[in-house]
């Protein structure tokens, strides 16, 4: 399936999520007893459809070679389906130039990337001195930072003697603004934020914080590991100077992610790796960098993983990303609602589906009011074949915000279904009757 193909499941009458699922194999499946799934834990990683995985096969049983290093055929063909890979990309979220888009492993490596180029440009020419950060400067986060957009940035500050700040959280998930001047001020060297939380589903008003950080002409990162595979995104329309995301939460193969970054800055912007591919010229005394995006993307890369996430954007694009949302947005408002009539039940996070995605964590209590763990919950739910996720999903400071040791999170996609949400609601009704005994 290309992107000029549009799915059969929004060519008549809009959105058919029962079409839609035919394409992922692993939700016809049992658990358990016979027990159908209910996967109900995208946030954590996607399933993938058949486009993808027949993708990734056909790569190594077809075209498998290293990429830019070979004249055969074979070579050439690998070659071209990476850097095919690009252009979508590029296409899918609104970039001016392919040379905008790097590969890497995940978000974590592309947000670690900018983390170290940053401390890298201390040692490297004039052209840098943007990225340098030193004693003096500040790095601004939010408290509903993902870890791997809040520990580089701990690391970046011990590196550098830089002081890390952070927006805080109001009590219904939302980023509390009120000190938006103070925060993001004149010392402020970098804006590093989650575009949506993956525990709370919070939407965050990225333009007006970004219009913010170029006052004070600060640099601007996102985090759209939780928004590229579930809402159309335009890079031009946000304005940030880089966005990074990871293939494995939008129906892609784990093991790749994206990093943009403004080419401008990409340009002038230090190596986090150094090795084979990523250089320009080498010699015992010393090495020049490739132009980028290559002088970020050192080694062999993951080939079959890209050529995956090639797949992946054609069969989103296919589908339409806005009807994607759409369609998330109704489950997420639907599941809201019924969630709400569980007694005992708290939403940790936005309560409606106002700037919020389909991310809703929440802790239980029995009919005594005493908490339920979320390991518990879990537990209970799995032996209904309802898979969620239990834990502070990496996360850990919104649970110390809100004072609760872990949730339980049920996350939908562009697979999920009402049903689903059904047998959750039902499920944690059976919890609570378990626990009430």
């Amino acid at each position: 399936m290309t992107v000029t193909e549009p799915h059969p499941a929004v060519l008549a009458s809009g959105y058919d999520v029962e079409q839609v699922r035919k394409d992922f194999p692993i939700l016809s499946r049992t658990v358990h007893d016979n027990l159908p799934l209910v996967y109900l834990d995208s946030a954590a990683t996607s399933q993938k459809p058949l486009a993808v995985l027949d993708a990734e096969r056909t790569y190594y049983e077809r075209h498998n070679a290293n990429v830019h290093r070979g004249i055969h055929v074979l070579a050439e063909e690998a070659t071209a389906l990476y850097e095919a890979t690009r252009d979508k990309i590029a296409a899918f979220i609104g970039a001016t130039d392919r040379r905008e888009v790097v590969f890497t492993k995940n978000s974590t490596e592309a947000l670690n990337l900018v983390a170290y180029a940053m401390s890298n440009a201390e040692t490297t020419g004039v052209e840098a001195a943007r990225f340098r950060v030193g004693p003096g400067d500040e790095i601004v986060i939010t408290e509903m930072e993902h870890h791997s957009n809040l520990v580089p940035w701990q690391m970046l500050a011990r590196r550098t003697g830089a002081t890390l700040r952070w927006i805080g959280l109001t009590d219904d998930g939302r980023l509390d603004l009120a000190d938006l001047d103070s925060i993001i001020n004149d010392r402020t060297k970098v804006v590093s934020m989650v575009h949506q939380s993956n525990i709370l589903g919070t939407l965050n008003p990225v333009e007006r914080i970004v219009a913010r950080a170029r006052e004070v002409g600060a640099l601007t990162v996102l985090d759209g590991s939780q928004s590229v595979p579930h809402l159309p995104v335009d890079v031009a329309t946000l304005g940030v100077d880089f966005l990074a995301f990871t293939g494995h939460k939008m129906c892609a193969p784990t093991g790749v992610g994206v990093l943009w970054g403004r080419l401008e800055l990409l340009e002038v912007m230090p190596p986090f790796l150094g090795g084979g591919e990523m250089i320009e010229v080498v010699t015992m005394e010393g090495s020049t960098y490739a132009a980028a995006p290559h002088r970020f993307e050192a080694g062999t890369p993951m080939i079959s993983q890209v050529v995956g996430l090639g797949a992946a954007v054609d069969y989103l694009s296919a589908l339409g990303m806005p009807a994607v949302a759409a369609h998330e947005h109704a489950i997420t408002a639907y599941a809201l609602d019924a969630l709400a009539g569980v007694p005992g039940l708290r939403i940790i996070g936005p309560p409606t589906a106002e700037a919020r995605g389909g991310a809703i964590s929440f802790v239980l209590t029995d009919d005594t009011g005493r908490n339920i763990h979320p390991h518990d919950v879990g537990q209970l739910l799995d032996e209904r074949g309802i898979a969620v996720r239990v834990g502070h999903h990496c996360a850990r400071p919104v649970c110390l915000r809100y004072g609760i040791p872990a949730t339980t999170r049920a996350s939908f996609h562009l697979y999920t279904t009402t049903a689903e949400v059904d047998a959750l609601v039902e499920g944690l009704h059976g919890v609570r009757r378990f626990f009430s005994k």
